[in-house]
Formats: C-alpha cells, structure tokens, sequence
C-alpha cells in the first residue's frame, strides 16, 4: 500500500496542486500517492488556475488534470502526511482534527525548510504571473527535502 500525502490551500487551484504535481514528479508511484485539496468548496471539480498550470508546464510538470476538491475529515484516515499552506490552512484543518493521531498528521509545508518559524507560502491568486514562479521556487525547494525524507524513512 503506497504511503498517501495531501497537499492542502484555501481553494485548491493554485499552491496545493502545484505542491502536489511538483512532489508527485520526485517519488515512486508505485510507492507514494500524492493528492491536493482546498479547505473552501468554491472549486470542486474545476482544474487548477490557468497560471498554475502554466506555470507547472513550463516547469516540466502537467497538472492540467487534476480536479479540485474540499478537504474533509475523512481525508485524516485517508492519508498519511498532511501539508498544508499557510497558518489559516493548518487552522481549519486542525480544527477538523478528532484525534491527536490526526493532528500529528498536519504540518505547515515550509516548516520543513524554516522549522517552527511558521512561514506561510503566499497565496498568488490575486497577484501576477511571477507570484506563482515564486510560489513553484518554493515548493519546489521544499519538496525536494519532503521526497528525500519520504524515501528515506519508507524504503
């Protein structure tokens, strides 16, 4: 059984699907199963932003086929790591949390290159296109520590 992470933001259409395609692109599929979510409803079913995908593309990254959903409490059975985006993100998820199993299962994404500093990535949606370079720069150093760490300890 693959171990499962969850990349989650706000809508679900501009970080949690590029963390995911970027992670997704650095570890075994047979071995890791990476999935996005947004903690609002607004964009279920909808692909992700034209600029993330753009932004993806010309990373080398296809994630134009993803589809956006709402993080639900089921999602804490579901998956194994839980990455969120920004302090509000972890808020709401935690407040979905019932256990401390759940709750040890949620992290701040960029706590793993800024340890307890609590760094949010910025939401580019109302910036330009450069906000999103900026946001894929950071995830994707992030990520580059988070799949080396996955492969290490589920060999």
């Amino acid at each position: 059984m693959p171990v499962k992470i969850l990349m989650v933001c706000l809508g679900n259409i501009c970080r949690s699907p590029l963390a995911e395609g970027i992670l997704a692109s650095k570890l075994p599929q047979d071995k890791f199963f990476v999935d996005s979510a947004g903690t609002g409803s607004w964009h279920i079913g909808h692909c992700p932003d034209k600029r993330s995908i753009d932004t993806a593309k010309k990373n080398g990254i296809n994630i134009s086929s993803q589809k956006g959903r709402q993080f639900t409490t089921s999602d804490f059975e579901e998956f194994d790591y839980i990455f969120v985006m920004d302090n509000s993100n972890f808020r709401d998820v935690i407040h979905l949390a019932q256990t401390s199993e759940h709750k040890a299962k949620v992290s701040l994404i960029l706590n793993e290159l800024f340890p307890e500093e609590n760094v949010d990535v910025p939401d580019p949606y109302y910036g330009t296109t450069n906000g999103f370079d900026n946001v894929y720069q950071m995830l994707d150093e992030v990520t580059d520590l988070i799949a080396d760490k996955l492969i290490q300890k589920h060999r």
